[in-house]
């Protein structure tokens, strides 16, 4: 009888086990490497993605004095400038003018001044300053040099690192450590940068050791304070926002659903799968001599895709000299479709980053690049040791193929997707640049990796006003005239009330009342003013639409129909610390493209100067809290109710010449026109 009596009470421990079990996976999102670890560190703030944004965050909390830990996929620092080729920089006309940025992105846009001897190396045309990305990487990384040792701070960085996994508290709320894999080239293996990142990347998150790679696994810890306890942030700084996902905080993917908030979405339902298209970039250079042009085995498969767009882009100087980055001589002054530039002479580089050339737009659930939480959870990824980076492998090998597929057509092709026959001739005296020494750095040519326009983003706390979580949405910034028939006709009475409502600001009871009729009530001409503002940013909302049908290079693929409808000119806009912060977990801030903004609004917020603007504000925030011992969520818990220790960030961000408000910037200042 007491065996029997042992045996039931066995099972009900293996039951009660297997429920705690099930119980407390969502809290413990670990697993134990296949052997023992290499090697442990301790930080005090810990950056997984070395983007401008990661950069900017290690900027300002060395020069808080903190220690510093940095991670990388790749083994250079900058990311769009860099790592992503796309060493071109996005600004607006009035911004650059009056030079309203975040120090260290004047620093850096100073250092490389200096570097060249001249502001624009490459007599672009797209921006005022275009260079050659493997000098971004070297710029950065002396202006890191000097912050750490200007604020007494420490740099730990760690190239060709990967998180593999977390480890949280048992409720969930604190990331207590996080496992990362290092890899480096394996005896007698190739070196780095051999391989194209579509052939590298599920190795990178293994922890085995490979033919091509050896692993040092590495365990993250907070640094023990002096008074002897253990705090630190973690930044997710990445370009797809990996610790959102690994985490599994909520956060949204693609198109948001049609609303008062987001009245020119192209779906009234979210769809995960649509996000922008992102780019793989190469240079090439003009010689005097005709190059022995060789067609890739793949090229007839992409052809169908390519093209100029417009006529008044169907130039090949003109393409040529939109991001050229290195102009060693200067050509002849000439005029295409409206825009002045200098011809192509020999020795001139070209980076390319084209809608209708090498950006690739997967759009549905056979391509799409990102994984939803969905496709992670089917895929194994969210178990314990399985992440693998949450892209989708074979997409990121036919973006590959279809940027250098998009090089022989710039060189030899004569077909046009959108233009038809007779526009595009073969331009021969090019080649694509390629080897360690390159521009990319890569012995293929492209990009260690790719330019991403959009990654997971975060869904803010439940806040006032937004009690499914706080975002930063369409309606926020843009300038577009909603009175249009479109609006009218297409959103219901009450949504399109509500947009009214919200563009009105005072009056906007009034017209929820009915007092006001929609059509008749004064919108304001200014972006929304956010009470807790620590960054700033300004672009236009620019968007490269995924395509209708898979594969994204199938012929006469087209865009997804009203993607472009949200496009156009924003206000000058601010970047709020609850859209930095992600629900569950309090020791978590979020920078760069993963902020909690909606679909259209981060078409705007994805540009260089925003990247690092956010950076800096996570810098901040993150050394601010471990110094005031408060968390971040807690700054921000009782708004609209004054929060003084706010007030004292904001303070600190301004003195430190990061600005959260451009100038002028104020309920009563309603009209933000003169901002180009």
């Amino acid at each position: 009888m007491n065996r029997i009596q042992n045996k039931a009470c066995h099972q009900k421990l293996l039951i009660s086990i297997s429920l705690l079990t099930t119980i407390l996976t969502p809290y413990f999102v670990t697993a134990t490497p296949p052997r023992n670890l290499d090697k442990t560190v301790n930080c005090e703030i810990l950056i997984v993605g070395g983007g401008l944004s990661g950069v900017a965050t290690a900027y300002e909390g060395l020069l808080a004095g903190r220690t510093v830990c940095l991670t990388e996929i790749t083994d250079w620092l900058g990311g769009q400038i860099s790592s992503q080729g796309t060493s071109a920089l996005d600004e607006r006309p009035t911004q650059r003018a009056k030079q309203f940025y975040s120090r260290g992105y004047l620093e850096l846009r100073n250092r490389i001044q200096r570097k060249y001897g001249k502001l624009n190396p490459g007599e672009c045309w797209v921006s005022d300053l275009c260079f050659l990305p493997r000098d971004a990487h070297n710029v950065i990384t002396k202006m890191l040099k000097d912050a750490e040792k200007q604020g007494k701070g420490k740099l730990q960085w760690f190239p060709n690192t990967v998180i593999k996994d977390l480890q949280l508290s048992q409720d969930g709320k604190i990331i207590n450590s996080a496992i990362a894999i290092q890899h480096q080239p394996a005896k007698n293996a190739s070196p780095l940068n051999t391989f194209t990142l579509s052939q590298t990347i599920e190795d990178a998150y293994s922890y085995q050791n490979s033919s091509r790679f050896t692993k040092t696994i590495i365990s993250f810890l907070p640094k023990q304070s002096q008074n002897k306890t253990s705090k630190w942030y973690v930044v997710d700084t990445s370009e797809t926002g990996e610790i959102i996902a690994l985490a599994d905080v909520p956060y949204r993917l693609g198109i948001d659903a049609r609303s008062y908030l987001e009245p020119s979405s192209s779906s009234t339902s979210n769809d995960p799968y649509c996000s922008q298209g992102f780019t793989y970039t190469f240079a090439m250079e003009a010689t005097k001599e005709r190059e022995n042009q060789v067609m890739p085995p793949f090229y007839p498969q992409y052809a169908p895709y390519f093209s100029y767009e417009l006529a008044r882009l169907a130039n090949f100087d003109l393409l040529f000299t939109y991001r050229r980055i290195w102009s060693p001589q200067q050509g002849k002054q000439t005029k295409f479709g409206g825009v002045n530039f200098t011809t192509p002479t020999p020795g001139d580089i070209s980076m390319q980053n084209w809608t209708w050339g090498n950006d690739y737009r997967p759009g549905t659930t056979k391509d799409n690049l990102i994984y939803s939480r969905q496709e992670l959870k089917s895929t194994g990824q969210l178990q314990p040791g399985g992440w693998l980076g949450g892209l989708r492998t074979e997409t990121l090998r036919k973006g590959e193929e279809n940027s250098l597929a998009y090089y022989y057509w710039l060189v030899a092709g004569n077909t046009d997707s959108q233009l038809g026959a007779g526009v595009k001739q073969p331009q021969p005296n090019n080649r694509l640049l390629t080897g360690f020494n390159s521009p990319m750095g890569t012995a293929h040519g492209l990009s260690k990796y790719p330019y991403v326009r959009e990654g997971r983003r975060i869904i803010g706390r439940p806040s006032w006003g937004q009690p499914e979580g706080f975002g930063i949405w369409e309606v926020d910034i843009s300038r577009h005239n909603y009175n249009d028939e479109y609006y009218r006709k297409t959103l219901p009475p009450n949504m399109y009330r509500q947009l009214k409502a919200t563009l009105v600001g005072l009056e906007g009871t009034s017209v929820i009342m009915g007092e006001i009729p929609p059509d008749k009530a004064i919108r304001r001409r200014r972006s929304t003013i956010f009470p807790d503002a620590v960054g700033i940013g300004h672009y236009a909302i620019d968007f490269h639409p995924c395509m209708v049908n898979s594969p994204a290079e199938t012929p006469g693929n087209k865009e997804r129909p009203g993607e472009r409808r949200g496009a156009g000119n924003a206000y000058p806009f601010q970047i709020a610390l609850r859209a930095m912060i992600p629900q569950k977990i309090d020791n978590l801030l979020i920078g760069g493209k993963s902020i909690a903004t909606s679909h259209i609004a981060a078409a705007a917020y994805r540009v260089h100067s925003f990247e690092w603007s956010s950076g800096a504000a996570a810098g901040t925030v993150a050394s601010f809290a471990l110094k005031q011992n408060i968390a971040p969520y807690q700054l921000v818990d009782d708004l609209p109710k004054p929060e003084p220790q706010l007030q004292v960030l904001k303070r600190l961000l301004e003195q430190n010449t990061n600005p959260t408000a451009f100038p002028d910037t104020s309920i009563f200042n309603q009209n933000w026109e003169d901002w180009k």
